[in-house]
């Protein structure tokens, strides 16, 4: 018998399959909204500060208003009991969306988030630096805007998931994408950075990247570890010129990219990073 997945709406569990979601819903119709994806080890959530602030910056950038019931310590525990019900809690993925009601564009009366919440099973081999190095390469088709909203995991997907479609289309794992002055952001589920002559690189968040919670982890550690890293301007041709490529995010940590185009590297450095992060 196939196990069955429940998600958590608003605070009441549903059973997944049943449809609550009305189709006007904002999210769906202009991508009114964000989401979290989370890390759950040992009924613990991974980076849990880190994945708070993100949500508080999100939830004002975008100008909704919280309900005087909602809490992090209260969405924590929702977290763990949906985790608990779908038996996802020793190392699961969880997805938190948050959304505005439905109303048409001009007609929004009722600024509180609605909250979705999903969890779902991952294989122990995340908690693993990936053995086959990612082959990767730049999406040409389209650019992405350094504006307030580049940061934020928005709910309006369209570049990623089109890149995303493309990378599989042309046998890659992963695609990068530019910013409109053609200059690297970061690839469809990660953040990058790169490493050349022992200098570590990551675009700046100026550059329109994602927000990274795993970004701002390694950030804080290499600092930390005394280790020079420089949030900056990456172009094509520093990605083609590193030495080694990785790309970072919440539930893989840390993924080492082995070809960009005709370009190949090692993950020495990378793995020395890996390390520090245990």
């Amino acid at each position: 018998m196939p196990h069955l997945n429940y998600y958590n709406l608003d605070g009441k569990i549903f059973l997944e399959g049943e449809n609550n979601i009305s189709v006007n819903n904002r999210s769906f119709r202009y991508g009114d909204g964000f989401f979290e994806t989370i890390k759950l080890m040992d009924g613990c959530i991974q980076l849990r500060e880190l994945h708070f602030s993100r949500i508080s910056n999100s939830l004002k950038t975008l100008g909704f208003v919280a309900t005087k019931h909602f809490s992090f310590e209260n969405l924590e525990k929702k977290v763990l009991e949906l985790a608990i019900k779908n038996n996802h809690q020793h190392l699961g993925r969880i997805r938190i969306t948050f959304f505005r009601e439905d109303a048409g564009l001009f007609e929004v009366t009722n600024f509180h988030p609605h909250i979705l919440i999903q969890s779902f099973q991952l294989s122990d081999t995340v908690n693993e630096l990936n053995e086959n190095g990612l082959v990767i390469d730049v999406y040409p088709l389209a650019k992405k805007s350094c504006d307030i909203f580049s940061n934020i995991k928005s709910n309006n997907y369209l570049q990623y998931a089109m890149a995303a479609l493309w990378a599989k289309e042309n046998k890659l794992n992963d695609a990068l994408l530019l910013n409109t002055n053609n200059k690297i952001a970061d690839s469809t589920i990660a953040n990058v950075f790169i490493i050349r002559n022992n200098e570590i690189k990551t675009p700046a968040l100026t550059e329109g990247c994602v927000n990274g919670v795993m970004r701002k982890n390694i950030i804080e550690t290499l600092k930390h570890n005394s280790i020079r890293v420089v949030e900056t301007i990456v172009n094509i041709e520093d990605i083609a010129s590193a030495d080694e490529i990785f790309l970072t995010n919440a539930i893989k940590g840390i993924m080492w990219v082995r070809q960009f185009g005709n370009n190949h590297y090692a993950n020495f450095e990378t793995r020395k990073i890996y390390n520090l992060l245990k």
